[in-house]
């Protein structure tokens, strides 16, 4: 290069490479390959960060990915750097490359303009997914538009010791039993995913037309609305575990509650959980789960794609594979995970149908037909005014 072009070389911008397309898949494979990605997780399971560490063993092994897990406590955390690069107006290559997210944290991240995509319906193994019976194409009421990809199920479901106490059929009769049991429930503290969980299945339950939880919350409504969980929080909190003074801080901590036989009950979003847990040795085998009368919560885990992703071909590829009939099968084996799958198994080979019909689901998992109905997650705004107003009434006590 003569001085002309090297001075060039040095004062004019650098060019950003073009998005990948997620349509061109062997385009797609084709980039990603030598790709490190970043994915931005929850890291409070071992059994969870396991089947990551497998999931970054499997496509090195298939695509050439490296995969690098950023253990989280609060996705929040993952949002708020995303942001931050955006304002510093670094957009491209960011800290990170995919999040585990839902709720909340996505829509504020759709809203901002914060996400590649879309991508999700771009993807090979979208076409396995169950798109008619699954709701992978809303997020709390929030249209996906292909803005994140589903990979896991949940409904809320709860674990107890058969050996102490019966099934209870709503929220009231938990009221009862935990007065006349006191110090033998309690939940994650807020705003723990799976504690703000216990507060909006409370809410569901308790609130007799929920149809008002799908629009976002006003000060009228929520005012209106809100008002019969608080004064059941009130009568609750004083019988809860250490009396509603400590909480344990995430699911695994109140798991491990019920391990050394202090409480009896424990909330779960994992319908395959305490199943999982009893073949791993950490609950007794005493130990079953039961949904409330009126149904309980359920919703989709996704992945999503900051938009200043530098391995945006890697990401796509990591999140096609969480989709695959492998990688979905080994997730819903209770003695990985347990997670409900997000496919269709109408859509599947027959070879690829009887993996999932060998599952043994476990002695503690509820049958679908069991599992009874699936109520819709509320608009996110409902969370977020809960979540600050219960750290208010009861976070410092």
């Amino acid at each position: 290069m003569n001085y002309l072009g090297l001075a060039l070389a040095c004062v004019l911008p650098t060019v950003a490479l073009a998005d990948p397309d997620p349509s061109d898949w062997t385009s797609v494979l084709d980039e990603a390959r030598g790709q490190t990605v970043y994915w931005n997780a929850w890291g409070g399971s071992t059994a969870t960060n396991d089947f990551i560490a497998w999931v970054g063993d499997r496509v090195a092994e298939d695509y050439g990915v490296t995969l690098e897990h950023v253990k989280l406590s609060d996705t929040a955390d993952a949002v708020t750097r995303v942001l931050t690069e955006k304002q510093a107006g670094q957009d491209d290559d960011g800290a990170i490359d995919m999040i585990w997210i839902n709720g909340s944290n996505f829509a504020a991240m759709k809203d901002a303009g914060l996400l590649f995509g879309p991508f999700a319906e771009s993807l090979p193994n979208w076409a396995y997914v169950d798109t008619d019976g699954k709701t992978v194409q809303t997020d709390f009421t929030v249209p996906v538009e292909g803005y994140e990809s589903p990979w896991a199920m949940a409904q809320v479901v709860f674990m107890y010791d058969t050996a102490d106490m019966a099934p209870l059929g709503d929220m009231n009769a938990l009221l009862d039993w935990a007065a006349t049991h006191p110090g033998r429930f309690t939940y994650p503290q807020p705003p723990d995913f799976l504690g703000t969980t216990f507060l909006k299945q409370a809410l569901v339950d308790l609130t007799d037309d929920t149809s008002v939880l799908s629009q976002p919350a006003t000060d009228e409504t929520y005012a209106e609305v809100t008002e019969p969980l608080w004064l059941w929080l009130d009568e609750l909190t004083p019988n809860l575990w250490r009396q509603g003074q400590a909480y344990p801080q995430t699911g695994p901590a109140q798991l491990q509650l019920i391990a050394d036989g202090e409480v009896d009950l424990a909330i779960s979003f994992s319908p395959g959980e305490a199943s999982t847990a009893i073949a791993n040795g950490q609950l007794p085998d005493t130990v079953r789960t039961f949904v409330l009368d009126k149904g309980t919560i359920g919703n989709a885990s996704f992945v999503a794609i900051p938009y200043n992703s530098g391995a945006k071909a890697g990401a796509m590829v990591v999140a096609d594979f969480l989709m695959s009939p492998e990688a979905q099968a080994r997730a819903q084996d209770p003695n990985v995970l347990g997670y409900g799958t997000v496919l269709d198994m109408a859509k599947l080979s027959d070879d690829e149908r009887a993996v999932f019909d060998d599952l043994d689901l476990g002695v503690a998992t509820l049958t679908p037909a069991e599992l009874g109905t699936v109520q819709a997650e509320p608009h996110p705004s409902w969370m977020t005014r809960i979540a600050d107003d219960w750290q208010l009434r009861f976070g410092n006590q």
